[in-house]
């Protein structure tokens, strides 16, 4: 027996106080415009996370899982005077724990998608997710 309900099953009104902070925060609005924009997207399989990253490619982005957290990192690879422009991280922090689940990540057209299986498990473990 899993004594752990957090991994059996979302806690829908959780959920939605979730998405509702998330969207209202003033800091989404800032990251938004200051890092790169996200969003997120909800079907019955999966949760989506959406990164408009135009101006990188594959190789300059890094996505990581830890515990709750889903973090992406670009940093470009060619040398700059401004090379603080060039790197740029978020992180979103979900009302469950997101690293026990099967995660998927594509690249295509400087769009990054993160795909958060809702049905699909996996051990739990801290991962970076590799990138086709």
């Amino acid at each position: 027996m899993n004594t752990n309900n957090e991994d059996q099953s979302f806690d829908n009104d959780a959920i939605e106080k979730w998405l509702e902070n998330y969207f209202l925060d003033p800091l989404t609005s800032y990251f938004d415009q200051t890092q790169f924009r996200i969003d997120l997207y909800e079907t019955d399989r999966e949760w989506i996370v959406e990164a408009l990253l135009p101006e990188f490619r594959s190789s300059d982005i890094t996505v990581y899982v830890e515990d709750k957290k889903l973090f992406i990192t670009v940093k470009k690879n060619a040398f700059s005077v401004d090379q603080v422009q060039n790197n740029r991280k978020r992180s979103i922090e979900f009302p469950f724990q997101v690293n026990c689940h099967r995660i998927m990540a594509t690249f295509h057209n400087g769009i990054l998608e993160v795909f958060i299986s809702k049905l699909d498990k996996e051990y739990r473990k801290n991962r970076f997710i590799t990138l086709p």
